[in-house]
């Protein structure tokens, strides 16, 4: 069994607790108006493909740096498109006591044991009502949905994060809307705001796709650091 992958980061920070060895999956159902990794979306676009015992021999190369505080992150794309070599892995990293996380917008599928399993679940929450998250996305909330009630119903770690684009969701009134959809779930450990970024222009302008934010700045990080404190 191997996993689609397009990149593979041996020194991941900001991908779970520690320094972590993070698997970027291919395959995406979203198509995200400020997506930073469009090469991800089709499972066609994929740069290699990897086996469980080769994630964790991987993983073993670097271990000392890793310590006791990494682990290992499955993100993508969407991983949960890739569930059983998902599954088949973590059960792997699991025997051998390797902490365990998914990077996930919850539109997957087949994903209740993975749910059952992983340490902890970073969700990106592209919007939380219906409109928005049409918008950002191209799809509905149903998915999303379904996916928030699982991690609910079986009182699973999150973190939760959200990308603040200007003159999207860059202001008090959309903070305060995640802040009451985070007060619905059940063990959320950190809720992160994202500052959007434009670095990944030049990703589409190679795969031929239309940037649609290519007027919208970068999101001020001062600015971005001011609105997460009123998640506290």
């Amino acid at each position: 069994m191997t996993g689609k992958i397009t990149n593979i980061e041996t020194m991941g920070s900001a991908d779970g607790p520690g320094i972590r060895l993070v698997l970027f999956l291919s395959g995406c159902k979203l198509r995200c108006l400020y997506c930073h990794n469009p090469e991800t979306w089709n499972m066609s676009g994929f740069r290699q493909e990897i086996t469980s015992e080769e994630v964790l021999t991987k993983y073993n190369k670097y271990k000392v740096y890793y310590g006791a505080n990494g682990g290992v992150t499955f993100s993508g794309g969407e991983p949960l498109l890739q569930s059983e070599f998902v599954l088949n892995t973590i059960k792997l990293l699991k025997q051998n006591n390797i902490h365990t996380a998914i990077d996930t917008a919850g539109v997957g599928e087949n994903y209740d044991e993975i749910l059952q399993l992983v340490d902890l679940v970073i969700l990106d929450v592209k919007a939380v009502d219906e409109v928005e998250y049409k918008m950002i996305t191209g799809r509905d909330m149903a998915d999303f949905n379904q996916f928030v009630a699982k991690c609910n119903n079986l009182n699973k770690k999150l973190w939760l994060r959200q990308v603040i684009v200007p003159n999207v969701n860059d202001d008090e009134h959309h903070i305060l809307k995640l802040k009451q959809f985070a007060s619905t779930l059940n063990n959320v450990e950190r809720i992160e705001l994202l500052p959007y970024h434009s670095m990944a222009k030049s990703k589409y302008a190679e795969l031929g796709i239309k940037y649609r934010l290519d007027t919208t700045p970068n999101m001020d990080k001062d600015r971005c650091k001011q609105l997460e404190k009123m998640l506290k």
